[in-house]
């Protein structure tokens, strides 16, 4: 007996750290470092993978991540002794698992931040209602499965602590989870989605609380004396922590200032509050992921602290640690452990059980409450979302011998599969009704010339500001007509990281999805930038923010663009101008949603190539002196342009330069008439002569100057355009009917072959460019075949 224990001491012997390399005779598999760094590539590398694959079915990362980690323990690999000796001896798992849970403590902290303590007391009553059904009844039942289970395959365990365990893991509701599905199905605009968002924050503090309930009564001192002693000294240390902790955290947000690097004593000092919070919850008894959820919890929201901590710590935590956690999981749950028709069967019994008590108790609550039947059903379904809170309850449950293997491994399928299903079963059975909007004004050519003029600018970092500013103020027109209003959508990626959640939470306080109205943070430079525009001027604007993964971000613009009513949309061109004058991508994916947006857009499009127009400032209307330069070629999209140019030219400080060019019959050859008859709705040439006419005659204004030029090969066009080049901005048509002939020149055929050649790097024109298409009521036409030999799935993936 002796003999065999001082063999099992020998096989976990701690192992050392590096190892001497190949050449000396090591083996770096027997050694703590290289191990663990093999872990971790074989992790995320599994994980990302997985997550790639299930993202066409719309699946949160966390299924892949569960997923993962089952497949690499004894369920599936595992089976393999020589691959778990290998990757996955037992001496390397208390490495392993401290890096997991150092992870976890981390990111605890971080879903602490996504808690708003405000926002929980200004929860409705039919938020409320519907937490209160989706915790209660699922945890009733769970207690009631508990006794079956008991009675079959967790036969000894501790009674109280068992009950309550599996009541907490039926009620739980993964709140960050449900934040990401509910943005990624564009939910989050919608009452439905209001709801889940409040009643998920209330069921996770609630499922915290009754988790350190469960944590408390699961010790290894079966004395009750000694559970009520651990779970008083964690409600004293709450109290504690809520007094000392937040006057501290504000102090030092008030020192961090917007545009600032954050100091770096500050960022440890608050890591290190993080760790010596888990630290003393760990010595009371409960789990130190409690002290650092708290933490995060009491820690101020608003200001550049919070955003830079989060920056900061979320990519090293949940790209490289946290998945170790999954793993960790995994490696507990052996799928094999569940054998015969009674285990089958408990694993039936306990998905029904979790969907039954979430599902019913809230679609009853909710119908209650007036919810119709598809959003309640849908609100039954999202609250039923697991995540890694659900694992956090079983592997506690585990290590403390509350759960066994089959129990376990029973408990991790249930929390997968109520997770995979909920994205598919909400798209079926909830699909809000999107109001056509039939407004009158999608272009800016019409009849009436004095009606408000309605514009959608969008733009992905302040980069733009200056210049989009400076064009709403030459856009403005005169004090005679209705006016100009202006909607700045900020547009934001939806990611796994969770400073995407704190923006979810930032737009939804103030109107979801987008922030229009309400309170907002003194500090936000780009909205102080419009509203001090607006008060120099008479223009409207409104900032808004739009958070959206990549593929859907064009129906965000689009959708938005018609529910204000806007004439046009106007987005950033996907490069940015260097120092040296040269264009570089700012990032390809926007040069997909650009695409997207000219092709589904409810009214015009411009696309804005910005040189600097106007400088790095905004330009007071007194300042303004800009030459702006149309070139006019015939067809709908250059009317646009014209229309666009003639309500600058009203400005007192704009001049505008038409340029007409004529192509004479005879040339054949280099310029190429493209024949836009074929569109409905498409202007004839008699009537773009008819819309040509009025700008004839005002050539007796001196801020208006009509020219027209006969062009017979594309040197002369060239030649014409450069004659401009003082010009500080260009408005031409995306499709023009007298066309020149470069596209085999084009590489960004959205900007039409005129544009294309206004940015060409061999073309000294440094003026912005505003290529526009005029909306006609049918996609665009003619991208498709420009993009042919590109394709945005290869250089387009949304992170």
């Amino acid at each position: 007996m002796a003999s065999n224990t001082s063999v099992g001491q020998k096989c976990l012997s701690p192992m050392k750290a590096t190892s001497n390399g190949f050449f000396q005779g090591d083996n770096p598999l027997d050694y703590a470092l290289p191990l663990a760094i093999l872990q971790i590539c074989l992790v995320v590398v599994l994980t990302r993978g997985l997550a790639v694959l299930l993202r066409p079915i719309r699946q949160p990362r966390v299924v892949a991540e569960i997923i993962g980690g089952i497949l690499l323990g004894p369920s599936v690999l595992g089976r393999s002794k020589s691959y778990l000796e290998a990757i996955f001896p037992p001496k390397s798992l208390t490495v392993l698992d401290t890096l997991a849970n150092l992870g976890l403590i981390f990111f605890l902290f971080l879903a602490g931040l996504e808690i708003d303590p405000k926002a929980l007391r200004q929860t409705g009553k039919t938020a409320f209602a519907i937490a209160l059904a989706g915790i209660g009844l699922p945890f009733a039942l769970g207690i009631g499965s508990s006794f079956l289970l008991r009675a079959t395959i967790s036969k000894g365990v501790n009674a109280s602590a068992f009950l309550i365990f599996m009541g907490v893991a039926l009620s739980i509701t993964a709140f960050p989870v449900l934040a990401r599905i509910l943005a990624e199905l564009k939910l989050l605009t919608t009452d439905v989605g209001r709801m889940a968002m409040s009643a998920a924050a209330v069921n996770d503090v609630a499922a915290w609380i009754l988790l350190a309930l469960a944590v408390a009564l699961s010790g290894s001192n079966t004395s009750p004396v000694v559970s009520l002693w651990v779970f008083l000294s964690g409600c004293v240390f709450v109290i504690c922590l809520a007094l000392i902790v937040p006057p501290i955290f504000k102090w030092m947000a008030s020192r961090c200032h917007e545009g600032e690097p954050v100091e770096e004593i500050y960022i440890c000092a608050t890591l290190a509050v993080v760790l010596a919070a888990g630290f003393v919850t760990d010595a009371i008894g409960i789990h130190a992921m409690f002290g650092a959820f708290v933490v995060g919890v009491l820690f101020p929201k608003e200001g550049p602290f919070a955003h830079a901590l989060v920056e900061k710590v979320e990519d090293l935590v949940s790209g490289l640690f946290l998945p170790l956690y999954f793993v960790s999981s995994g490696l507990k749950t052996n799928i094999a452990t569940i054998q015969g028709l009674q285990s089958w069967g408990l694993l039936a019994l306990v998905i029904f059980t979790a969907c039954f008590g979430k599902i019913i108790g809230t679609v009853m609550v909710s119908l209650c409450c007036k919810v119709p039947l598809r959003g309640a059903l849908a609100l039954g379904f999202l609250m039923n979302t697991k995540g890694l809170v659900e694992l956090i309850v079983l592997n506690i449950g585990k290590d403390r011998k509350v759960l066994n293997d089959q129990t376990f491994a029973i408990m991790v399928l249930m929390a997968l599969f109520t997770t995979f299903i909920t994205t598919p079963v909400v798209m079926a059975v909830y699909k809000p009704a999107r109001r056509k909007m039939d407004y009158k004004y999608r272009t800016i050519e019409r009849k009436n010339s004095d009606a408000q003029l309605r514009i959608l600018t969008c733009f992905h970092s302040a980069r733009n500001i200056p210049s989009m500013i400076n064009l709403f103020e030459a856009s403005r027109g005169v004090a005679k007509r209705e006016g100009l209003s202006v909607y700045a959508l900020h547009l934001m990626e939806l990611s796994e990281r969770s400073s995407a959640i704190l923006m979810v939470h930032k737009a939804r306080k103030n109107g979801l999805p987008f922030w229009s109205k309400g309170r907002r943070s003194d500090s936000d430079h780009v909205v102080v930038a419009f509203e001090a525009f607006q008060q120099l001027s008479q223009v409207t604007v409104r900032s808004m923010t739009s958070i959206s993964s990549m593929a859907d971000m064009h129906e965000d613009i689009c959708s938005t663009a018609e529910s204000k009513r806007a004439a046009i949309i106007i987005l950033p061109f996907h490069k940015h101008q260097r120092v040296d004058g040269s264009f570089e991508t700012t990032r390809t994916d926007f040069r997909w949603v650009n695409r997207r947006v000219l092709e589904h857009a409810p009214c015009s499009v411009g696309i804005l190539v910005d040189r600097g127009l106007g400088g790095t400032t905004h330009v007071s209307a007194s300042n303004v002196s800009y030459l702006i330069t149309v070139l006019f070629f015939g067809g709908p999209d250059d009317c646009e342009a014209l229309a666009y140019g003639a309500r600058m030219a009203e400005h007192p400080g704009i001049s505008l330069n038409i340029i007409r060019f004529v192509v004479e019959p005879e040339t054949i050859g280099e310029i190429s008439t493209i024949n836009m008859q074929e569109n409905a709705g498409i202007e004839t040439k008699s009537s773009a002569e008819e819309f040509l006419s009025r700008f004839r005659n005002l050539q007796k204004d001196d801020s208006v100057r009509y020219e027209e030029r006969a062009v017979r090969n594309v040197t002369e066009i060239i030649a014409a355009i450069r004659g401009a080049d003082r010009s500080n901005l260009f408005l031409v048509g995306r499709m023009t009917e007298g066309a020149l002939a470069l596209r085999r020149r084009s590489e960004c055929p959205e900007l039409g072959a005129v544009g294309s050649l206004l940015i060409a790097p061999d073309f000294s024109v440094t003026a912005s460019v505003l290529v526009i298409q005029q909306y006609n009521g049918y996609t665009c036409p003619n991208l498709d075949p420009y993009m042919e030999e590109e394709s945005p799935d290869k250089d387009s993936e949304s992170s």
